[in-house]
């Protein structure tokens, strides 16, 4: 039972593993950890919105959005001296932004004593950041030039034409950075009609991590941010699903490059194992009483036996035979349904072709034969402790909850490891057997050529897929 004494307007939710959970008057979510290996502590306040919230015409918004809100508020602002960045620079805090396609988030790590000033600043800009049209302007440009640079990377490239051809109706068909022209065009009047739509204290969960008071920590922030009132219009939900894939789609993008990739993505599930587009009630509902069985955790340990290491399946497969000079996996975990990816970079003179079908007969030895015991547990460790270096310290810590909280809530995180632990070959393999199919997957191949060569008309690249659902040029 929790004795504590709190502040009016601030209701404790549960504790579990040293998490503490409190909501606020205004429906905000607060996460409290307490860890005082340093006198330091991280403040990470995250938002429920990220490219998936986005349509065609105002692409790469939040992203734009994340930037912007650097720029100042009444409070914090040029003229006064005290801009964002600054300020916290004065009190050596290290401190950042990101976006991804569930989630924004806003984190710095400051000294104990100046934790007030941190949630002073964050609670700030959640209503009050200034989106003044010059901002927008010289803030495109810094987002233009981040997109071209991701244009001249290859992977990059071919990472979002897979995704672009697999997602045909679902938002997660757009990167997250956006499409050039919505970038350059998207006004401003719609962007501050995204921020007030989504920053609302509603829509957030501030996530605290290190050496605090607690009780002085819960009073500050319900102070300030309990301040704001709820949003005065329910937050907008994501409802569309992408249909079943019904067909294998493939791709070629051809430009300017040093070696051929390829790419190889078959649709996965989201991370509490649904298949389907939630609702955010369903989507609390079912992380707070997640099924027992979950896909998303033998498809982890499968990307891991898969590339992992020089003894991994497809290492052994392509870059010991000399076929390709690396290659990696990863599967999604995103609140909606998304990809298994492998990734190949082609040695030179080896047709793409080959690496790709090399790689599809390992895919299918594992579906038919499965994995070894010995196999599985070995991926498993090396899960186990990849999550284990990467909660070191507390912005680390801050940030893992905030990817969980996105995406389903603070029990993925807490109980990861154990979900881990529970895989078993048998799981792997039927995984395997499910997900591997034909009709499932997207195949896109990279080829290099001149630049002279590779331009259309226009000064773009071509880029060719057929399939169902796909591009054709």
């Amino acid at each position: 039972m929790n004795h504590e004494q709190l502040p009016a307007g601030v209701e404790f939710v549960t504790e579990a593993d040293g998490i503490r959970e409190y909501r606020l008057a205004n429906r905000m979510k607060l996460l409290l950890v307490e860890n005082r290996v340093a006198p330091v502590a991280t403040l990470c306040v995250l938002y429920r919105v990220g490219s998936r919230n986005e349509a065609v015409g105002y692409t790469g918004a939040t992203h734009l959005l994340e930037h912007m809100l650097f720029k100042g508020t009444p409070t914090f602002n040029n003229e006064k001296n005290t801009q964002i960045a600054a300020t916290l620079q004065r009190v050596g805090a290290n401190f950042n932004a990101t976006t991804w396609y569930d989630r924004t988030n806003y984190y710095e790590t400051v000294p104990s004593d100046k934790l007030e000033l941190a949630i002073v600043l964050e609670a700030d800009r959640m209503r009050n950041s200034f989106i003044a049209d010059a901002d927008r302007q010289s803030e495109m440009t810094v987002v233009r030039n981040e997109l071209e640079r991701g244009q001249n990377e290859p992977s990059m490239v071919l990472d979002e034409a897979v995704y672009a051809t697999a997602f045909r109706e679902h938002p997660y068909h757009h990167p997250t950075i956006g499409w050039r022209a919505d970038v350059e065009h998207v006004p401003t009047a719609r962007l501050k009609t995204f921020y007030d739509t989504f920053y609302q204290p509603d829509n957030a969960t501030a996530i605290l991590v290190g050496d605090f008071d607690r009780g002085q920590a819960v009073a500050l922030i319900h102070q300030y941010f309990g301040a704001h009132p709820t949003a005065t219009a329910p937050i907008p939900e994501v409802y569309t699903d992408e249909p079943a894939q019904q067909g294998e789609r493939r791709l070629i993008v051809r430009r300017a490059g040093e070696l051929a990739l390829v790419q190889i993505a078959f649709h996965t599930p989201a991370v509490l194992g649904q298949l389907t587009v939630l609702s955010n009630e369903a989507l609390a509902a079912r992380a707070l009483d997640p099924p027992v069985e979950n896909d998303i955790f033998p498809l982890v340990v499968l990307s891991a036996a898969l590339s992992n290491g020089i003894t991994s399946r497809l290492y052994q497969a392509l870059v010991e035979r000399e076929l390709a000079v690396e290659v990696h996996t990863n599967v999604d975990q995103f609140r909606d349904p998304g990809l298994f990816n492998i990734y190949a970079t082609v040695t030179p003179g080896v047709e793409p072709r080959e690496v790709e079908e090399v790689a599809l007969i390992e895919l299918q030895r594992v579906a038919h034969e499965g994995l070894t015991g010995a196999d599985v547990d070995k991926a498993k460790r090396q899960i186990v402790a990849h999550v284990a270096y990467h909660r070191d310290g507390t912005a680390n810590i801050a940030a893992q909850m905030s990817e969980a909280e996105a995406v389903a809530d603070w029990r993925f995180f807490k109980d990861y490891a154990a979900n881990i632990a529970r895989v078993t070959p048998a799981d792997v393999r039927r995984v395997a057997r499910r997900y591997f199919t034909e009709d499932n997957r997207t195949v896109g191949h990279f080829i290099p050529k001149h630049a002279d060569a590779n331009e259309n008309a226009n000064g773009n690249p071509n880029i060719n897929a057929n399939g169902n659902g796909g591009l054709t040029k």
